[in-house]
């Protein structure tokens, strides 16, 4: 039986996302799992591996991206005990899941209860996981503290938005002006970065805040630490300004020294990067308390991942022009199979 998949034939624009066929199923092996994928996403992190540019990803072309994915499984393999045939599960394999099947170690796949989306499923794997585990487990906010978000229309700026309304945070959000509506009915003061100072903005307001969530970079490091009042948190984890304008890993790795200097030298703030690769690598434990606390907020109607828009896997190459374009708010949904 053959399945297609999508691959990046070489690192470059989304034109270099090809959908291909494979003649046979990927056999699993000894203690994986066979998933046939319902949903992945399009998400910011799978430009960064079409483009040769996320670190956690070394493998050269043709790859498959896909982070993250929500399945059923479809095979196991020897030594397979945790999960039966046809059970949906959830996945963060970080490449591979624009693709009909693929095979996982059986420890990383976690149930999906029934009743719940699909595609609002796969939004917390990536997205709301890293939005919780930067706010709860990184800055270790505070109910009623005050923060500010930089992207905040976007997949991962609404999931911190959505998280701080439930503790009541005194939230601002930077966007452009097209989602400056989203992120107001989100709860948080909207800033239009393009024509307002985002610094004097929380000052005037909060006299600096508890924590920023910044996956900007650049020069948005330097004025995001200045937003802070003594005793704040940065929180960075992602240089896009760097990506979207054709920056290198070079820069990107001046980000990084730049931030830790800042640790190093009193200035009564702190900052780290944040990156969920080596988060759960460092505690699995906690990837599935959380992705598993997610879902029960989901099933309580506490969050509503923003779905912008839902694509056939075969639309990957439009999807990925919509992000390089800064052109979504929330998130882009693949449909790989049926449900």
């Amino acid at each position: 039986m053959s399945y297609k998949k999508v691959i990046i034939t070489r690192f470059g624009p989304p034109d270099v996302l090809k959908v291909v066929e494979q003649e046979f199923l990927p056999v699993s092996k000894k203690g994986e799992v066979r998933v046939r994928v319902i949903v992945t996403s399009a998400s910011f992190t799978d430009t960064l591996i079409r483009k040769g540019m996320y670190p956690e990803v070394r493998k050269r072309p043709p790859i498959t991206p896909g982070y993250d994915l929500v399945g059923r499984v479809d095979a196991c393999g020897e030594g397979v005990t945790a999960f039966q045939i046809g059970q949906r599960v959830a996945a963060m394999p970080v490449y591979g899941a624009y693709s009909e099947y693929i095979c996982l170690p059986q420890e990383s796949l976690t149930p999906v209860p029934d009743g719940l989306d699909s595609a609002e499923v796969v939004s917390l794997v990536l997205t709301y996981m890293t939005a919780y585990q930067m706010l709860h487990r990184v800055a270790a906010i505070r109910q009623g503290q005050s923060i500010l978000v930089h992207g905040a229309g976007g997949a991962v700026g609404t999931a911190l938005l959505q998280l701080g309304a439930l503790h009541n945070l005194k939230m601002f959000g930077t966007a452009r002006t097209a989602k400056l509506d989203l992120v107001k009915s989100l709860g948080a003061t909207g800033i239009d970065y393009e024509s307002e100072d985002f610094v004097r903005f929380v000052h005037e307001a909060t006299g600096g805040v508890d924590a920023v969530f910044d996956g900007i970079g650049g020069e948005y490091f330097k004025r995001s630490f200045l937003s802070l009042k003594s005793g704040g948190f940065l929180v960075a984890y992602g240089f896009q300004h760097a990506v979207l304008n054709n920056g290198s890993l070079l820069s990107i790795a001046r980000g990084f020294i730049q931030l830790k200097l800042w640790n190093v030298l009193p200035n009564k703030r702190r900052v780290v990067f944040y990156s969920i690769t080596a988060m759960r690598k460092k505690h699995p434990e906690w990837f599935r308390e959380d992705l598993a606390k997610l879902m029960e907020l989901l099933q309580q109607g506490k969050i509503q991942p923003v779905i912008f828009k839902k694509m056939p896997l075969t639309e990957a190459v439009e999807a990925h022009k919509l992000l390089d374009a800064s052109q979504v708010p929330g998130k882009i949904i693949l449909v790989v199979g049926k449900e």
